[in-house]
């Protein structure tokens, strides 16, 4: 009864519009949810949390989380992204997928185990909202309101697999400075001639350490603009890099590596999106292990970039369908996904 209840949250979670920043219909539905099963709970902003029956704050605390925003609906859609059609044990939707799936498997998870009595670990669930844009009332900003977590859960879809590691973010923009002038003058400080040198410094960027699970640091050069007419040599060149982080470093040490090797500005956005790992002999690992399970490294960003203890990603669902179109997720994924999550943390509780 509880998987069938699930199912049909995610149903209904689908047919309401959750775009970041616009989660407060599904925030409400979920807020039924805690009222069926007599559950208590708080709300701040579209987030909701709520703590098992027995909480003790002397013990440590496995948090459960997962997010109910979802991106925009890309035009490559030929289902209405919103209708929650159940075709060959397909659920399509947006959302389902990513990470509609695992929020209701963790939320049944929570559930099962809400009553259950002497815990080793207190449960704290959380549906978190604007994890999709990393936003300003996200898992992050919530955490201060939350009891002190030890240990994680992030439901994304892993096919239930062991995510024992994520890569960091770190997103610099360059520029290259020089003079403008008109393009029929003299010029021995266009920007746009020092270029390939800075591409060919970026492209001999090294970071030695190499991860075992994630692999080695990725720089990217994304973007790059400069210039506005044909006759104006232009002040400036601009630059986009993606740079993902692996959890050998850290994301300071990236910014003084990357500053260090260019002799042009290069200014970090934000430093807060790091990597984020669990020991793979860490014992909720080893009781994935024993059911079957594989560990890999996560390439994906997800809310786990917040958490400052150990986390894994596991969920329901495959990350390739993620942000895709006619995004869907089989029925059979969310039960097995409950009964492998209920398994999993009934050997740690």
């Amino acid at each position: 009864m509880l998987t069938q209840n699930a199912i049909t949250l995610l149903q209904d979670l689908i047919q309401i519009e959750s775009f970041s920043k616009k989660e407060s219909g599904t925030a409400q539905r979920l807020e039924h949810w805690f009222e069926e099963y007599k559950i208590p709970f708080q709300r701040k902003d579209n987030n909701l949390w709520a703590v098992n029956k027995a909480f003790d704050s002397k013990k440590p605390t496995l948090l459960l989380n997962s997010h109910h925003d979802t991106i925009q609906p890309n035009q490559a859609y030929t289902r209405d992204p919103f209708a929650a059609d159940l075709v060959d044990g397909k659920l399509y939707g947006l959302g389902s997928n990513d990470a509609g799936g695992a929020l209701v498997s963790l939320l049944a998870l929570f559930t099962h185990y809400y009553d259950h009595k002497d815990p080793a670990y207190n449960l704290l669930f959380v549906a978190s909202a604007e994890e999709e844009i990393a936003g300003e009332k996200s898992l992050r900003n919530l955490l201060p309101d939350l009891p002190k977590v030890d240990l994680a859960i992030v439901g994304e879809p892993t096919l239930m697999h062991l995510a024992i590691a994520e890569k960091g973010l770190v997103v610099f923009d360059v520029v290259i400075k020089g003079t403008p002038s008109h393009a029929a003058h003299p010029n021995t400080d266009n920007p746009l001639m020092k270029l390939p040198e800075i591409i060919k410094k970026i492209e001999n960027l090294s970071f030695e350490k190499v991860s075992p699970v994630l692999g080695p640091v990725k720089v990217t050069l994304t973007q790059v603009e400069a210039g506005s007419q044909h006759n104006v040599v232009p002040s400036e060149v601009k630059l986009v890099l993606d740079v993902r982080v692996n959890e050998c470093y850290t994301n300071s040490e990236i910014k003084e590596r990357i500053q260090a090797a260019l002799p042009c500005e290069a200014t970090p956005r934000s430093l807060r999106l790091q990597s984020s790992s669990i020991d793979e002999n860490h014992p909720l690992v080893m009781a994935g292990k024993k059911l079957g399970r594989n560990v890999y490294g996560s390439p994906t960003l997800s809310d786990q970039a917040a958490l400052s203890c150990p986390s894994l990603k596991l969920g329901p669902g495959d990350s390739t369908r993620s942000h895709s179109a006619d995004e869907y997720i089989y029925v059979s994924e969310i039960e097995e996904g409950i009964a492998l999550y209920i398994e999993l943390v009934k050997q740690i509780l």
